[in-house]
C-alpha cells in the first residue's frame, strides 16, 4: 500500500528536476568570485541548475561562450570587454566584486616607490584587470614598458598561478597580483605590498557577471531568475560573511588559502552588486589607450550593459 505514496514523490521530484532551467557558468577560482561560484548551491530555488566550469583566466572563457558552452560567466571587465570588441555575443549585466587587485614587491627588493621600478622585471596576467591597472600606473610616473628588452619596465606575462612562484624565486622584482594570491605572497613573506593600484581613472576595478545576448533575449524568464540567484547569493555572503569564508576556503580551495589569506584578500576585494556604464566606458578607454586587448574596434558600453535584470532582482530582494 505505501508503493504508490513513493512513486508519487519520486515522480514529482523528477518533474521538479526536469522543470529545472540549466545555464552553464564559467568562473574563475578567486576568493571573490565565491558569491557567483555559491549560486549553484540555491539555484533550485530558482528553478535553476547552474553547471560550473572553471578557466585559468577569465579572456580563456571568452571562446567557450562563441562555441555556444557558456552561457554566463564570471571574469575581470577587462576580459569581457576584449571579447565584446571581437563580437563575443555577451552582455555586462552586474558587477559582483570591487579591487581584487595589488602591485607586490619581492621582500628583500628595496623597491619604495614605482618610479622604482625603472629598469627592473614585473610580472602580470594578461587580458585581466591587473594588466591595464599596472600600466596605466606605470604611465602615470612616466615609465615605459614591453614584454622585450627595451623599455624602462619589462613585463613578463604569466598565468596567475605561476606569478607567486616566480617572485618567490626571484625571477621578477615585482607583480601586479590578483586576490587572494597577493595576500598569499605577503602573508608567506616573500612579498611586500607596494600599492594598491586604485588612484587611475579606473578607480577600484570591478569585476562583470555578464551573460549572452541569447540568454538574455530569448530566455528572458531564467536571465531574470538567474540575477535574483545572483543578488541572494551576494547578499548572504556580505551579511554572513563566516558562511562566506567557510565556502571559499573549504568548498572553493579546499582548505589551501589560510583564514588570514582570506580575510586578507576579501578585505582588499568585497562583494558587490553594481557596475556602472561609465565605469565600463572608462576601462575601455584605458584599455584601448594602452592596448590591452588589442582592441581594433572597442565597443561602445552603452551598447551592452544592460542593468535592467539586476534592478528587478535587487528590488524584489529588497537590496538598495
Amino acid at each position: 500500500m505505501r508503493v504508490k505514496p513513493v512513486l508519487s514523490l519520486l515522480c514529482l521530484s523528477a518533474l521538479v528536476l526536469s522543470a529545472q532551467d540549466v545555464i552553464r557558468l564559467g568562473n574563475l577560482k578567486f576568493a571573490h568570485y565565491g558569491a557567483v561560484s555559491y549560486m549553484k548551491e540555491i539555484a533550485p530555488k530558482y528553478r535553476l541548475k547552474i553547471d560550473e566550469r572553471m578557466f585559468a583566466k577569465g579572456i580563456d572563457i571568452n571562446p567557450a561562450i562563441v562555441a555556444g558552452e557558456i552561457d554566463a560567466s564570471a571574469a575581470a571587465l577587462d576580459a569581457a570587454i576584449a571579447g565584446r570588441a571581437v563580437g563575443v555575443p555577451i552582455y555586462v549585466v552586474a558587477g559582483f566584486a570591487r579591487g581584487g587587485a595589488r602591485i607586490v614587491v619581492g621582500t628583500n627588493s628595496g623597491i619604495k616607490s614605482l618610479k622604482e621600478l625603472k629598469g627592473k622585471k614585473v610580472g602580470v596576467a594578461r587580458g585581466g584587470a591587473q594588466e591595464v591597472l599596472l600600466l596605466a600606473e606605470l604611465a602615470k610616473v612616466g615609465l615605459t614598458w614591453s614584454d622585450k628588452p627595451g623599455k624602462d619596465v619589462l613585463v613578463l606575462y604569466l598565468p596567475f598561478a605561476d606569478l607567486n612562484q616566480a617572485l618567490m624565486a626571484k625571477n621578477i622584482d615585482a607583480m601586479c597580483q590578483s586576490e587572494p594570491y597577493s595576500s598569499q605572497a605577503i602573508n608567506r613573506k616573500f612579498g611586500l605590498e607596494l600599492l594598491k593600484p586604485y588612484d587611475t581613472p579606473i578607480g577600484e576595478p570591478i569585476r562583470a557577471l555578464v551573460i549572452t545576448e541569447k540568454l538574455y533575449k530569448e530566455r528572458r524568464d531564467v536571465a531574470q531568475r538567474f540575477l535574483l540567484c545572483f543578488v541572494e547569493a551576494t547578499k548572504k555572503f556580505i551579511d554572513e560573511p563566516q558562511t562566506a569564508e567557510k565556502y571559499v576556503r573549504e568548498v572553493m580551495f579546499k582548505n589551501q588559502i589560510t583564514a588570514e589569506d582570506y580575510q586578507d584578500a576579501i578585505g582588499n576585494s568585497p562583494f558587490s552588486y553594481d557596475i556602472t556604464v561609465q565605469h565600463v566606458q572608462i576601462t575601455t578607454d584605458l584599455m584601448s589607450k594602452y592596448g590591452v586587448g588589442k582592441m581594433a574596434n572597442p565597443p561602445k558600453a552603452g551598447d551592452w550593459v544592460k542593468l535592467d535584470l539586476l534592478t528587478e532582482a535587487k528590488k524584489q530582494h529588497k537590496v538598495k
